[in-house]
């Protein structure tokens, strides 16, 4: 079964047959002159010797009956929602003939117990449910919410920064490996899976196996999904490792060309995972093209799981190296200025922020596979990987967007740029004074100014802070044959080092910031 615990009506059909074939080898094999009977109605056969023969029912490899007795068989494994406790029955009447349903010329048989679902498996269900609207709401909140920072990203620019453009990168893989899933369980779980399968009565499992094998050309579009899952699954775990890469970069490189190592990073991004992905698909195509390929097929999935394995080690190193340079220079810039508290409150700002970045979560049951766990345990590790898996896109993007000091400069220079455009473009009912603002000469009404009350005011005291020669003092305003103080460049403080900017940038450290002329004229190395 796959790494959700869930199996295809397909897969089990798959399953019923092979679990046919080896049925018929072994009577075959061991009744070799007698015919073994198959018969679409189950019909009453009798031996000569006076016991019942054996013989593949549909659902169970039945052996031979002794007269007059009741024959049991543990309920079959293969059948993925069977009660694998109980036991399935038959009778052999005295003639040597399997006993007959009354009134219908069919073999009887009590499945009951194979049938009836332990209280356990109940509440497996409902673990199940409770999982599958975890994750669904996890991963339509973070798409919307990357959705929103990968477009305030792109249209300011002011924003376009090798910083900014990784983050885009990671934003969209966020997006991708959710759409993904969504397109999965579409393709593969339409009604649900399990529920599909409770509906299978046991006639209809019985008939399933007399029918011919299905064309494998129908199971294209669902091996496409789980493909195309796989890519963008490995392409955000190599995206957060590339977060990682840069930023360690910064910190430790004296002299890093960040445009020359953004193309490197996006191929290394997207290009390295399409690499063990696409062997992934072509060895499973030619050892194990069985059904949907979402059934786990051996060692063959460590053809994936060993790279993205490797990413999030290589990103927990990284994570701890950063976090000690992080915890050196808090006592190194804050040596007697503040108490060792208020360091170790920065150091664990510091560290929660960046947790989500590295996606430090994976550790925790990273070595223990789903398969290897059971009860209550199981639970505990699905819903901390579900809970965290599905919101982490959310906590990237408030975290490194919505939380972001320049994102939020820009939206407040944009929503007042915008405001101040509406308030010029308000045609005047009486009168109008004309105010110079640099080389645009705008018309503001009197009477509407006055009646504006708090916002007039606020313009007023931005707009007229003062007169000069009879002239109002505009910022911009420029006496024939002197040069505004506005115009001259000021000398900002000393360029920070690029590791202090992206961690000012995430709003990791607090250190002292350059003025708003120079923060706004320079371009950020990030």
């Amino acid at each position: 079964v796959d790494a959700d615990d869930v199996i295809t009506k397909e897969e089990q059909i798959f399953l019923l047959l092979k679990a046919k074939a080896k049925c018929e080898r072994h009577l075959k094999a061991k009744v070799p002159k007698v015919h073994v009977p198959v018969t679409p109605l189950y019909l009453c056969v009798s031996s000569t010797d006076g016991f019942c023969l054996p013989e593949w029912d549909g659902i169970v490899c039945w052996p031979e009956g002794v007269p007059g007795k009741v024959v049991a068989m543990p309920c079959p494994e293969y059948i993925y929602d069977f009660n694998h406790k109980g036991h399935a029955y038959r009778r052999c009447d005295l003639n040597g003939s399997w006993e007959l349903v009354p009134g219908n010329n069919r073999t009887w048989a009590n499945y009951s117990e194979c049938a009836k679902f332990l209280t356990n498996e109940t509440r497996e269900g409902e673990v199940f449910d409770r999982l599958y609207l975890i994750y669904t709401v996890g991963y339509s909140i973070s798409l919307g919410s990357l959705t929103v920072a990968v477009l305030i990203l792109g249209y300011f620019r002011r924003l376009h920064c090798t910083r900014n453009y990784i983050h885009m990168h990671l934003f969209v893989s966020f997006m991708l490996r959710a759409v993904s899933i969504f397109v999965k369980d579409a393709v593969l779980y339409s009604g649900s899976a399990l529920e599909e399968m409770e509906r299978i009565s046991e006639e209809d499992l019985k008939s399933i196996t007399e029918a011919p094998p299905a064309d494998k050309s129908q199971f294209v579009g669902c091996k496409v999904a789980v493909t195309f899952f796989l890519y963008f699954l490995a392409t955000n775990y190599y995206w957060i490792l590339v977060e990682g890469l840069y930023l360690h970069s910064l910190i430790f490189m004296a002299f890093f060309s960040e445009k020359k190592y953004l193309w490197g990073f996006t191929l290394f991004g997207w290009g390295l995972p399409a690499v063990f992905v696409t062997a992934w698909a072509s060895v499973r195509a030619a050892l194990a093209d069985t059904e949907c390929w979402d059934l786990s097929a051996g060692n063959l999935k460590w053809i994936i799981q060993v790279p993205i394995l490797a990413a999030i080690v290589v990103n927990f190193i990284l994570f701890i190296n950063i976090i000690r340079v992080l915890a050196t220079k808090l006592r190194e810039t804050n040596a007697g200025r503040c108490d060792s508290r208020q360091q170790y409150r920065k150091l664990l700002k510091s560290t929660l922020v960046l947790m989500p970045l590295f996606g430090v979560h994976y550790i925790v049951f990273m070595a223990m596979p789903y398969t290897d766990v059971s009860g209550i345990l199981w639970q505990v590790q699905m819903h901390y990987e579900m809970l965290f898996n599905s919101f982490q896109g959310f906590f990237v993007a408030i975290i490194y967007c919505f939380c972001n000091g320049e994102v939020q400069a820009e939206i407040k220079k944009s929503w007042s740029r915008w405001t101040l455009a509406l308030d010029f473009k308000r045609k005047a009912r009486s009168g109008s004074t004309t105010y110079s603002y640099g080389p645009m000469v705008s018309h503001t009404s009197i009477t509407n100014v006055a009646t504006r009350g708090a916002l007039a005011l606020h313009l007023n005291t931005r707009l007229i802070p003062g007169t000069l020669n009879g002239h109002r003092n505009l910022p911009g305003y420029v006496k024939n044959g002197s040069i505004s103080e506005n115009s001259m460049p000021s000398s900002g403080p000393e360029q920070y080092n690029k590791d202090e900017e992206y961690l000012n940038g995430s709003g990791l450290y607090d250190g002292e910031k350059p003025t708003v002329l120079v923060e706004e004229e320079r371009e950020t190395v990030m």
